[in-house]
Parts: C-alpha cells; sequence; structure tokens
C-alpha cells in the first residue's frame, strides 16, 4: 500500500465559479484563522479577491478557463496540494467544463478531500483532521496502466 503524509499545514487549492465568487469569499472570511494556519492557492481572479479579503498572501495561478484548473490538477498529481476546495456553479454551464471536470478527477484519483459547496468545506475545515498529520492511502493504478499499455 502506497502512502502520502499530509503535513499538519494543508496547501489548499481554492477554485470559484464566477456565480459563486461572492459566497466563497464570505465563507472564507468567516474562517479567516482557521485558513491562516495553511498555505492557500488558487486560480487567478478568486485568488485576488481571497487576498484583498483575508489579507494574506496567495499563490496564483491562471484564471480556470486560461488553464488555470488544469495548473492546480498537475499540482494535485505532483502531490504539492493536499485539499480542493472548488465553489462551483451546478446551474451555470462553464465554457471550461472538461477542465473543471479533469481537475475533479484528478482529486479523486490522488485521493484528496474535496468540498464542492459550503457545507462541505465547513465539515472539511472544522475536521481535527484538518490540522493534523494525516496519510492519504493512494490506490495502485498499476494494473489498470498495464492494461491500457498491453502488458
Amino acid at each position: 500500500m502506497t502512502t502520502r503524509t499530509l503535513s499538519s499545514r494543508k496547501h489548499i487549492a481554492v477554485v470559484a465559479h464566477d456565480n459563486k465568487k461572492a459566497e466563497l469569499i464570505e465563507w472564507a472570511f468567516y474562517n479567516k484563522s482557521t485558513l491562516a494556519r495553511h498555505k492557500l492557492y488558487a486560480t487567478g481572479t478568486t485568488g485576488s479577491m481571497l487576498e484583498k479579503a483575508l489579507d494574506q498572501n496567495i499563490t496564483k495561478f491562471l484564471s480556470g478557463p486560461l488553464g488555470g484548473d488544469q495548473q492546480i490538477g498537475a499540482k494535485i498529481a505532483e502531490g504539492k496540494l493536499d485539499v480542493l476546495i472548488f465553489f462551483w456553479d451546478p446551474m451555470e454551464s462553464q465554457p471550461h467544463d472538461p477542465d473543471v471536470k479533469a481537475l475533479l478527477r484528478v482529486a479523486a484519483t490522488w485521493n484528496i478531500p474535496v468540498a464542492c459547496n459550503r457545507a462541505t468545506a465547513d465539515f472539511l475545515l472544522t475536521s481535527p483532521l484538518m490540522h493534523e498529520k494525516y496519510e492519504v492511502i493512494l490506490t495502485d493504478y498499476s494494473a489498470y496502466t498495464n492494461r491500457r499499455l498491453g502488458r
């Protein structure tokens, strides 16, 4: 069994679709002191808004539609992000929906916690596991990979 250890200070990616940005910023401001204990990353506009609201340095990627979702997915695959908080809009079709689906697939593949709405983000952020070391169990996909490669 392969594992990866998440430190007590998590690396949290924060993303929000346009119609959810205000809700995310309000949630983040409410949780400002808790979020300050962790390292935050975000896509373009969301990151700028968070930085201003939280008075905390945010590592910013490109805007989601311009590749920011893919950048976050790559960091998850590299083991450099531990948690994904993604307030996505289920009622609005997004021009980059394939990127969003890919991001969620990568997060599931690498078994990181994902919150897609405020209630789940509240549960996640208040979990005792959020503030201590945690061993993530990684799925062994070698059989899948070998099958795809004809081995």
